[in-house]
């Protein structure tokens, strides 16, 4: 398989992020969609419940999967979450779900990390089949290494131990060589979950340099090597092209497992789902 046959094998099956204020963007994307595309919906303080299961019954409504988000460190109770879980069930969208420690740096209630929703045995309770969990190939700002690791172990031991099918979501990078390397120690960890490589999908220059120092993304070198523009003229959209080739150049099945995309719709919806569209239409054009 050449480079541009694995760049379209690795977007086959990718996944996409939206907010709830992304709801009318759904209908307008999903003619770039193919079905059963998962959608993962974050969770926002800014937003109600009410909002992201509006979200959610607008990905099923345009024949999509639903990945709500759930925040431990926002639950104030496990009422709460029951609550939470039971209105996603309700709406038929509790089947996957997407559980992470969240933002405060001090919970809100009785759960400080995604691990401890996991171990409470909820999910399972309210229908949830799927649970997707973080991972860092560049750390994280707050969090050691060694915690990371641990915790990752942890969480994929305890999807096992319930019976539940899982996937690693990475957090978005710009360099695919810390990507795969850390997808290797994975492996080497003995987890063998599927690996959704988070990208940031086209988007304006300043914008995703914005997003890119807000989570911690630091070297500007990097992005513009991958992202193929100039710190000093940031007026054109990038597109994360460069970076999937970079990926499918150095990707190997045998070391890294199954490894597909996850698209950050920093740009929109819309303009992501149709970039997906081209960039496999152009590879499959350019080697038929």
């Amino acid at each position: 398989m050449d480079d541009a046959q694995t760049a379209t094998t690795l977007l086959n099956g990718f996944s996409l992020e939206m907010t709830g204020r992304d709801v009318d963007e759904v209908s307008s994307a999903q003619p770039f969609v193919p079905a059963d595309t998962r959608v993962n919906i974050t969770y926002l303080a800014s937003e109600d419940p009410s909002t992201r299961l509006t979200a959610a019954r607008a990905v099923l409504d345009a024949g999509l999967v639903p990945v709500p988000h759930v925040s431990a460190r926002r639950m104030r109770s496990r009422d709460e979450l029951d609550t939470v879980l039971g209105a996603f069930r309700e709406t038929g969208a509790a089947e996957n779900v997407f559980v992470l420690g969240g933002d405060p740096p001090t919970p809100d209630g009785p759960y400080a990390s995604a691990l401890e929703v996991i171990r409470t045995g909820v999910l399972a309770e309210h229908g949830v089949r799927h649970v997707s969990i973080s991972g860092y190939p560049d750390g994280h700002p707050d969090i050691s290494r060694d915690v990371l690791w641990g915790a990752l172990r942890d969480k994929a031991a305890a999807l096992t131990d319930q019976g539940l099918d899982g996937t690693v979501i990475t957090q978005f990078g710009f360099d695919e060589e810390p990507v795969l390397a850390w997808i290797e120690q994975v492996r080497d960890l003995g987890i063998h979950l599927p690996v959704r490589v988070g990208i940031p999908g086209p988007a304006g220059a300043k914008r995703l340099l914005a997003f890119a120092h807000r989570f911690g993304v630091t070297s500007s070198a990097a992005i513009v090597k991958k992202y193929g523009f100039s710190v000093t003229n940031l007026m054109g959209t990038a597109g994360p092209d460069n970076l999937i080739d970079a990926l499918a150049d150095h990707y190997d099945p045998v070391r890294h497992g199954d490894v597909l995309l996850h698209i950050y719709t920093f740009g929109g919806m819309t303009a992501t789902a149709r970039w997906t569209r081209d960039f496999v239409a152009e590879r499959a054009s350019a080697h038929p």
